[in-house]
């Protein structure tokens, strides 16, 4: 089998010089640094302990945080490289203010590669985040000793069942990893039968929080805000932009002040996006915060990375997106603790733990359909009396979730120690 996927994984390599020109003409490919994915690089190791993290685009990235700020203070490390695909990733990972961090974009698994990779590197160990199983990248590291970990390790119904039929393969790479600390319960029982070891779980990595937070929000946007009524839509996806044009509308003939700030995943989508919501009849507003707005702006449309915090800030009624669509849904956590009211559509089972928490805590409601959504958010513009603050106790869980894969990262660290 594994014949079979060098093959492939050999194809693709034959074939990316054209994929990366699609790619850059898209945006979607760094033109100075899309050759690290081929074994290029300008930046070299420097002498010492070297921890290295790989996480696919940002949402994995942010659950990592608050270990990179961890090891940051670590006397015993001296630098932390993080990898990941996306280049919105790459944006997002330049803007964390921690010296120990050199950002690399992951490598092509074809065999050749990723040993020039492991070789110009050398980790102490890898960390890999959520589902980022890689077999060359797995095969080459265990050859040279160097210990694999699943961190925030999340194996859904789908891709268990994917790796299933590839039988003893999938239990040969699998076998690879060191230690799995999983993200949910789900995920332990799928990784034994994949043939995972030293699996344990204390809760997923997303409750815990950098200690590191810069709120960027320009006195305009933030009073713009505060004198309408005002909501957001946060991380949507295609189709869900519209849903919210459509929210926006119906409620607008009750709340003539009314504010829609929109934060899509995608921030490439922006002219699709803006193009979709004037076709309603909205006046859309692009997020530039020299660009004076102009006070009939229906929708405020952010179009730049990093900026939730900013705006969860100030906005206290957010709907969650990826989740009217087979996506899966996003984080909530990073809203709730700014104390926002969260709306969510019905396929949050990236999330499902969390949303049943938050569910239970009446923090999260969940949408199926226009009206339902415009009634929550009437109440909820209507509501004088504070919400439950449980900023404090995600605080609590976080912290102890982080100190446990902390103690047994480093556990495996001096396992592996030469």
């Amino acid at each position: 089998m594994i014949f079979f996927y060098r093959t492939l994984i050999n194809l693709i390599l034959i074939l990316s010089p054209l994929i990366v020109l699609i790619r850059l003409f898209k945006g979607k490919e760094d033109f100075f640094r899309f050759k690290e994915k081929f074994g290029f690089f300008k930046k070299n190791k420097s002498k010492g302990k070297l921890v290295w993290f790989h996480g696919a685009s940002v949402g994995e990235f942010q659950s990592i945080v608050p270990m990179l700020e961890k090891f940051e203070k670590s006397k015993e490390i001296r630098k932390i490289l993080v990898t990941s695909n996306t280049l919105s990733s790459s944006k997002i990972i330049s803007k964390i203010r921690l010296k120990k961090v050199i950002h690399q974009f992951f490598p092509l698994d074809n065999d050749l590669i990723v040993k020039k990779f492991v070789n110009h590197w050398k980790p102490s160990v890898a960390i890999f985040v959520d589902s980022e199983i890689w077999p060359n990248m797995l095969i080459n590291l265990n050859k040279k000793n160097i210990p694999s970990i699943l961190v925030n390790a999340r194996i859904t119904k789908k891709s268990f069942k994917r790796w299933r039929k590839l039988g003893n393969f999938s239990y040969f790479i699998f076998n690879k990893l060191n230690l799995c600390l999983c993200s949910n319960k789900e995920s332990i029982n799928y990784l034994k039968k994949l043939g995972a070891k030293n699996i344990k779980y204390f809760g997923n990595l997303k409750y815990s929080q950098s200690e590191n937070v810069k709120i960027e929000i320009n006195n305009q946007t933030k009073k713009l805000i505060q004198n309408r009524t005002s909501w957001c839509a946060s991380s949507t996806h295609n189709t869900e932009e519209k849903f919210v044009g459509l929210i926006h509308n119906k409620l607008k003939k009750k709340y003539k002040d009314l504010l829609t700030v929109i934060i899509p995943r995608h921030i490439d989508r922006k002219k699709q996006i803006k193009d979709q919501l004037s076709d309603l009849g909205l006046k859309v507003h692009l997020h530039e915060p020299k660009t004076k707005i102009n006070k009939n702006t229906d929708i405020y449309l952010v179009n730049s990375f990093g900026k939730t915090k900013s705006f969860y800030s100030v906005i206290k009624h957010v709907f969650l997106g990826g989740s009217l669509i087979e996506h899966g849904g996003q984080n909530p956590l990073e809203a709730v603790r700014y104390n926002c009211n969260i709306l969510h559509g019905p396929n949050v089972f990236n999330f499902d733990e969390i949303y049943k928490f938050l569910n239970k805590k009446k923090i999260s409601k969940k949408i199926y359909n226009l009206s339902q959504a415009s009634n929550i958010l009437d109440k909820l513009f209507k509501s004088k009396s504070s919400k439950k603050n449980i900023k404090n106790k995600i605080k609590v869980i976080g912290n102890k979730i982080l100190k446990k894969n902390m103690q047994e990262i480093n556990l495996i660290l001096k396992k592996y120690e030469t």
